[in-house]
C-alpha cells in the first residue's frame, strides 16, 4: 500500500491527512492549533505542522513504526507574506491575508498602474489581502525591513521549503538555498505579480511593490514534483480553495459555495477570466485549469446573529426558516453585518425591510436570514456568470451547510442544482490527490 500525506496549513490549524494512494481513503489524521492574530511567527506553523506530523503517526522513517509516507504536498492559505534575508531567515512575523493594514497600498498601486492594466497583468485588481499590498506596506512603513528582503514565499512555499530540509543558517540539514523554494499555480495567482496567462512573474510589479527584485518561488506545473532530504516526492500543493476543489473532485462547469465566517464562491473553468472591477479574482487553479473566485465578508455570521436575536440554536433556526413560505411574506434581509466585499461596501450595514404585522414572524424572521445569506452568495455567482464561466452545479460546502434549511433553500436561491458533499478536510485531501498523482507520474 503507497501512502501519501495532504497538508491544510490554514489560518486556524494545520491538519494532516495520510491517504492510501491508489484508493483514496484515509489512513490516518493528525491536527495542531494555530495561534490566532493576523500577523504570526511562521515558526509558529512550522511547529504546527511537526506537532500534526507526528499526530498522524508520522512520515514513517522509523522502520519499527508505521508505513512510509512515499509523496506529499501542502495546501493552505493564501496571499501571507513570508519575507526572507539571505541567510534564509524571517525578516518580521508574516502578514496575513486578513490583515487589513495594507489597504492604503493597495489604493496606491491602483492609482499608479490602473486597474484595466493590473486586471489584464495579473487576473487582480489589489485589495489588502494579496501579497503585493503587504510588499508596498512594508517598504512604505519599514524600510529598513524591505531593504534585507532576499526572497518572498507565501505560507504553504515557506512550509514545503522547511519540510524538504532547507531553512536558516544552522537550522535546517540542507541549509538557506532561496532557490529550492517552489510553488504552484493557485498560490502564486493570489500574490498580485504572476501572470496567470503567461504562467510568469511580473518583476516590474514587484519591484514597484517592494523597492527592488528578489527570489521567488519556481511555479512547479501540475504534474511537476521535487524531493525532499529522504528522496520522497514533493507536489508544489494549492492555495485552499484550489486545494478543496480538488479534494472534491470539482469539474468544469463546477461552482463552490463556501459558507464559513466568510463566504467564497468560486469555479473550475477552462478558460482565464479578467475583471477589471475586482469583484472577481481570476485566479488559476492547481491542475492547470484557472479558479475564478469572488469572496463575501458575510455568511455563516449571518445566521449566527439572527439566532441570537431569536434565542434559537442553529437546528431551531432551521426549523423556524422551514416553517415559513419563500420570500419570507416579504420581509427581505440585506445581510451587510460587516460592511461587505462582494458588493465592495466597507462601511454599509445590515438591514431588514418588509416589516408589517403579518409578515414579523419568527419565521419569517429566520426565512429572511437564510434568504439574504444565500443572495449574498449568489451575487458572486451572477458575477462569475457576467464573465461567461459556465455554471451547471454549485457543490455546497463549509459549516453553514450542515444547515437543514440552508440546504432545502439554496437551490431556490442560486438557480442551480445543488450537491452538498459529506462534511471533509477537503484541502488536505486535495493535497493528497495531488501527491498522490505526481507518485504515480
Amino acid at each position: 500500500m503507497a501512502l501519501v500525506m495532504g497538508v491544510d496549513s490554514s489560518t486556524q490549524s494545520c491538519k494532516v491527512v495520510i491517504v492510501d494512494a491508489a484508493r483514496g481513503t484515509v489512513v490516518r489524521t493528525g491536527r495542531a492549533s494555530h495561534p490566532d492574530g493576523t500577523s504570526v511567527a511562521p515558526e509558529a506553523w512550522w511547529q504546527a505542522l511537526q506537532s500534526a506530523i507526528a499526530d498522524a503517526g508520522g512520515l514513517g522513517d522509523d522502520d519499527s513504526g508505521p508505513a512510509a509516507v512515499e509523496a506529499w504536498a501542502i495546501g493552505g492559505q493564501q496571499h501571507g507574506m513570508v519575507a526572507l534575508d539571505a541567510d534564509g531567515r524571517v525578516i518580521r512575523d508574516a502578514l496575513l491575508w486578513n490583515d487589513t493594514r495594507s489597504a492604503q497600498a493597495a489604493a496606491d498601486l491602483i492609482a499608479e498602474f490602473g486597474p484595466d492594466e493590473l486586471a489584464r497583468r495579473t487576473g487582480l485588481v489589489p485589495v489588502a489581502s494579496f501579497t503585493i499590498t503587504k510588499l508596498r506596506w512594508l517598504r512604505d512603513h519599514e524600510p529598513d525591513n524591505a531593504g534585507r528582503v532576499a526572497a518572498v514565499a507565501l505560507p504553504h512555499d515557506w512550509l514545503t521549503w522547511r519540510l524538504r530540509g532547507f531553512g536558516p543558517v544552522g537550522e535546517s540539514p540542507r541549509g538557506p538555498v532561496l532557490d529550492e523554494l517552489v510553488t504552484d499555480r493557485s498560490d502564486a495567482s493570489g500574490t498580485g505579480y504572476w501572470n496567470p496567462a503567461t504562467g510568469g512573474y511580473d518583476r516590474d510589479l514587484l519591484v514597484a511593490a517592494l523597492g527592488h527584485d528578489a527570489v521567488l518561488p519556481r511555479v512547479l506545473g501540475p504534474a511537476e514534483w521535487v524531493t525532499d532530504a529522504a528522496g520522497r516526492r514533493v507536489g508544489g500543493g494549492a492555495g485552499d480553495n484550489a486545494g478543496a476543489a480538488l479534494g472534491l473532485g470539482a469539474g468544469p462547469g463546477d461552482v463552490v459555495v463556501s459558507i464559513g465566517t466568510s463566504g467564497t464562491v468560486f469555479a473550475v473553468s477552462e478558460e482565464r477570466t479578467v475583471d477589471p472591477t475586482g469583484t472577481v479574482a481570476g485566479f488559476a487553479d492547481c491542475t492547470g485549469r484557472f479558479l475564478p473566485l469572488v469572496a463575501t465578508l458575510n455568511a455563516a455570521r449571518v445566521l449566527d446573529a439572527i439566532g441570537r436575536v431569536l434565542g434559537v440554536d442553529h437546528a431551531e433556526l432551521s426549523r423556524l426558516a422551514l416553517a415559513a413560505e419563500p420570500g419570507a411574506g416579504g420581509l427581505a434581509l440585506v445581510p451587510y453585518f460587516e460592511g461587505e466585499r462582494t458588493p465592495n461596501l466597507p462601511d454599509a450595514t445590515a438591514s431588514l425591510t418588509g416589516m408589517t404585522l403579518a409578515s414579523t414572524t419568527r419565521e419569517n424572521l429566520a426565512r429572511a436570514a437564510v434568504e439574504g445569506m444565500l443572495s449574498g452568495l449568489a451575487a458572486g455567482l451572477e458575477a462569475l456568470r457576467g464573465l461567461g464561466v459556465p455554471l451547471e452545479r454549485a457543490l455546497l460546502v463549509g459549516g453553514g451547510a450542515q444547515s437543514d434549511a440552508v440546504r432545502a433553500i439554496a437551490p431556490l436561491v442560486v438557480g442551480l442544482p445543488v450537491e452538498v458533499p459529506q462534511p471533509g478536510e477537503y484541502v488536505a485531501l486535495g493535497a493528497a490527490r495531488q501527491a498522490a498523482g505526481i507518485l504515480s507520474s
